[in-house]
């Protein structure tokens, strides 16, 4: 992938790198608390009421009528379709991304966010520090004088040592209080086409309705545990009318005790499938107790499929680990596709074409436990569907991973997988 090996090398070799490794074998040294370990025990699928009910009561979320949300594929329509909102803003802007760099695409921010503060909007920005390392440091200066009220979260410390690695992994950007934008991308080059077919392949969507004041409390929440202050009133909260039909749930997630949420909800979903589970993620490593949660879906008959990357993932070593967990899936009939032409990063999940979860977060131990995550919840059987067809849509350009090829696989790849779950930890 163009320029990701010299902003991979160049990341690695500051003060944060060091901090990050320290704190990985820290944290999976440390004693864990209690979780979730067996499948929930449930006699009610994802159609049934008491389903909605549970995952509104669980998860401390409530769900909202009255949504519109609109599909967003590839950097070339997910970036145009946040910069024109930026750019239209009146009001207030608040934007939360992991990765923030690059010239075409972090440039391209930095200017709309500047010129919407210097015309008077209020815009905060939370930039994750390691996901922002690579950035141009005149990027944030630019915005800073600008007038914009921007944080680097998480910068090391002496005193935040122990939550470094504690990331903002939320793609979340909210224009008015009225229009919300999330999804899989953040904002970096990866995600601009430049003509050699690598940009990275991913969804993002727009929303309008009263969910969005659930998105813009999630931002809010974070932007508190970052700068001790408050932002309230109808700059940030306006009185939101229904845009639309949809039932949809904002679900938030944070590496603290009783918000350890996105985990919760997608072992919950899992268990209630009686059809299909159709997944796909950039990054598939959980945790033992969710992969037997998948397995023994299978082996109730239920059809799942899951998407993943194939030799284009950016992070190689995490794929050799997972690979190396997935023949108790594979025996029991659990279909594993790796997408080919490009790296694959959306986070897609849909089930029993009734309910649909979009968002921020991977089915990875990071996203369950270590990140701030966002997803968005939808319960209505098109847009559950249409989610289904949109990872069917990439399958014609996957690999199917089967029970042969995981027998075969060589040497050198089973030994790159067992020596990242060693150092990283089994989970």
């Amino acid at each position: 992938m163009r320029r990701r090996a010299v902003v991979i090398a160049a990341a690695t070799l500051t003060l944060a790198g060091v901090l990050v490794i320290g704190n990985v074998i820290l944290f999976n040294a440390l004693p864990k608390p209690m979780r979730l370990e067996q499948p929930v025990d449930i006699d009610y699928g994802v159609g049934d009421p008491q389903f909605e009910r549970a995952m509104g009561l669980l998860l401390q979320q409530p769900i909202t009528e009255g949504n519109a949300i609109d599909l967003l594929q590839d950097g070339e329509a997910i970036y145009p379709a946040m910069l024109d909102a930026i750019d239209a803003a009146e009001h207030s802007i608040t934007f939360e991304t992991y990765e923030f760099w690059g010239e075409d695409a972090a440039g391209a921010f930095a200017d709309a966010l500047a010129a919407a503060a210097e015309r008077g909007v209020a815009v905060h920005a939370l930039l994750d520090f390691v996901g922002s390392t690579a950035a141009d440091p005149a990027k944030f200066e630019h915005m800073t004088n600008a007038g914009m009220n921007l944080i680097r979260w998480r910068k090391p410390s002496w005193y935040q040592l122990a939550r470094f690695n504690h990331r903002t992994h939320r793609k979340l950007l909210v224009v008015d209080g009225r229009e919300g934008f999330t999804g899989g991308a953040n904002v970096a080059d990866d995600w601009v086409p430049d003509g050699d077919g690598s940009a990275y392949r991913d969804n993002h969507f727009r929303i309008r309705g009263p969910v969005v004041g659930h998105m813009q409390a999630a931002f809010m929440e974070t932007w508190l545990d970052a700068s001790g202050q408050l932002l309230a009133g109808d700059l940030y909260f306006p009185s939101l009318e229904p845009n639309g039909e949809l039932r949809a749930q904002m679900v938030n997630s944070a590496p603290r005790e009783g918000r350890h949420r996105i985990r919760k909800m997608f072992l919950h979903a899992v268990t209630a499938a009686e059809e299909q589970i159709t997944i796909g993620t950039a990054y598939f490593y959980p945790d033992a107790g969710f992969l037997d949660g998948l397995t023994k879906a299978a082996q109730r008959g239920v059809e799942v499929r899951i998407l993943v990357p194939g030799d284009s993932i950016d992070k190689g070593f995490v794929r050799h680990a997972s690979v190396n967990r997935w023949q108790p899936m594979l025996e029991a009939g659990v279909e594993i596709y790796e997408y080919q032409p490009a790296m694959y990063h959306s986070k897609l999940m849909s089930i029993d074409d009734q309910w649909a979860s979009i968002g921020s977060a991977n089915l990875d131990n990071r996203s369950f436990r270590i990140n701030d995550e966002a997803n968005v919840n939808v319960y209505d059987e098109p847009f559950a569907r249409d989610i289904r067809k949109l990872v069917e849509s990439d399958l014609a350009d996957a690999e199917r991973y089967d029970l042969q090829r995981w027998e075969n696989r060589p040497w050198h790849k089973r030994f790159a997988g067992w020596l990242t779950m060693t150092i990283g930890g089994h989970l």
